[in-house]
């Protein structure tokens, strides 16, 4: 097409044709000078206690649903929901969101023809042990599930299994296959993830810990999601909260943006401390957003960090959250609500509490980039390709691991970067200090160009890691964010 001709068809006019050749777009963009291994798409089984928090998650989650391969969503129970409690929320109740996600189904696949369709999603809905909290001893179809999951050889794929309430249908999974099956425990272990929100039955140290511990299960047990939990207003910075506050929600999720996220649970009026329409909570989000391919490369190790939180590892492959405290010391039993450091904290109630913060902070540090995302995707279910945002598809010109000497000047390039839309994009590289090995700081040269280029510390180590991230944002509405990580191991 002609450059001039293509000017004057205006924003919307461009995207159109973006949205023609898109396919060829990502094609095109996908491939580096130095290309790597395509990433797999993960794999998933939720188990849910059904709270009201999860019913939240669970219009994200759903959104996401192009993102990974999800292979059950498990009715399960918890110390706070089980079958016959006073919330109990039944276990239908998925059902109503699989309806909502299915009329707004036809116009998701408009954005990206991944998503799955409501009925592939229902036929993945099982129940599992919800009779009483961290009842394991019956063999349910959501147990079955994960034990088949978990047992088929034909596909290798690590299977991250997201505990939004208790651990007692996993639990009951494992103990078949430990009874049934006890010479592919090992193989078993070996590509099982889990990621916890809470240990909210004792379940995983009655059961899981004794028995499967030495396979080395990477385990991540996090506290960090209270970023999302009903008392943000407690603790978040104030730049954080006008994300979940009710003039952004409002404009961004709840009002005229279909019936799925019509039934998305804000505050409502008359709820002491909030306004109509502030955020509510989703205190499992975190699980599921750690999956999210966005470029960070978090599965690769809980200590990376990224849109899931980040995590240090306290036992066996066991990874909790990174307490700053002087001589503080983990808990050896259940990481939850009586013995998490961020919720024994926040029942002190200090006022401003920094401390409280900064433990958060790993997960709070990437609210606004994750709440315009969330938004674009509401634009999803109600907008046409040209009329909606689409993240950049950020690309290297070499490869994401690289060796380097001290002294010597590294050079990332991500100028083959582009937008799907035609967007302008801003770049901004920056040193994830935490992330690495090396405790140093690093200067950055062109930081916020395409190419930028550092220089290794004198005083880095061999085998010590530094961790760079290529940060870009596009100028559409909702902006936003995608990233690529670059580790650099210091060199001999």
């Amino acid at each position: 097409m002609n450059v001039s001709v293509f000017q004057s068809l205006g924003r919307f006019g461009r995207r159109a044709v973006h949205g023609i050749l898109l396919a060829a777009f990502l094609a095109a963009v996908a491939a580096p000078a130095a290309p790597s291994a395509p990433a797999e798409r993960p794999r998933t089984l939720v188990t849910t206690d059904g709270e009201i928090d999860d019913e939240c998650s669970m219009v994200r989650f759903l959104l996401y649903a192009n993102e990974w391969d999800i292979e059950g969503i498990i009715n399960s129970s918890s110390q706070y929901h089980w079958q016959g409690s006073k919330l109990w929320a039944g276990t239908d109740w998925v059902g109503r969101y699989l309806d909502a996600y299915a009329a707004v189904h036809p116009n998701l696949l408009r954005h990206d023809s991944r998503y799955p369709s409501a009925a592939a999603l229902r036929s993945r809905l099982y129940v599992g042990n919800i009779d009483a909290e961290g009842e394991m001893e019956a063999v349910t179809p959501g147990s079955r599930r994960i034990a088949e999951v978990l047992l088929d050889r034909s596909d290798p794929r690590p299977v991250w299994v997201q505990a939004w309430g208790g651990t007692n249908t996993l639990a009951r999974a494992l103990k078949s296959i430990e009874q049934e099956y006890p010479e592919r425990m090992a193989e078993v272990a070996a590509k099982l993830r889990l990621y916890l929100i809470w240990e909210q039955d004792d379940t995983y140290q009655r059961y899981i810990r004794p028995h499967w511990g030495r396979f080395g299960i990477q385990t991540i047990i996090s506290d960090q999601f209270i970023v999302f939990f009903y008392h943000w207003k407690k603790y978040l910075p104030a730049e954080q909260q006008r994300y979940l506050a009710a003039p952004w929600m409002r404009a961004n999720l709840l009002e005229n943006h279909g019936p799925l996220l019509a039934l998305y649970q804000a505050r409502k009026a008359g709820e002491k401390g909030f306004d109509a329409g502030d955020f509510r909570s989703e205190g499992d989000s975190a699980a599921f957003l750690h999956l999210v391919p966005n470029g960070l490369r978090s599965s690769e190790s809980p200590d990376w960090g990224g849109w899931g939180g980040r995590f240090v590892r306290v036992r066996e492959n066991t990874w909790l959250d990174p307490v700053a405290e002087p001589g503080y010391r983990y808990p050896e039993g259940r990481w939850y609500t009586n013995s998490a450091w961020g919720r024994v904290r926040l029942r002190r109630e200090i006022p401003g509490d920094s401390a409280l913060a900064a433990y958060l902070e790993p997960q709070w540090r990437w609210l606004r980039a994750l709440q315009h995302d969330f938004a674009a995707r509401a634009d999803w279910c109600v907008q046409p390709f040209a009329a909606a945002n689409h993240p950049p598809v950020v690309a290297l010109a070499h490869p994401a691991d690289l060796a380097a000497r001290p002294g010597a000047v590294v050079r990332l390039d991500a100028a083959g970067t582009a937008d799907p839309d035609g967007d302008a994009l801003a770049y901004r590289w920056w040193h994830y200090r935490d992330a690495g090995t090396f405790p140093g700081k690093v200067e950055l040269r062109g930081a916020d160009l395409p190419a930028a280029a550092f220089t290794v510390p004198a005083a880095a180590r061999p085998g010590e890691t530094l961790h760079l991230i290529c940060e870009v944002t596009d100028a559409g509405a909702p902006a936003l964010t995608r990233y690529r990580r670059v580790v650099v191991t210091v060199a001999p």
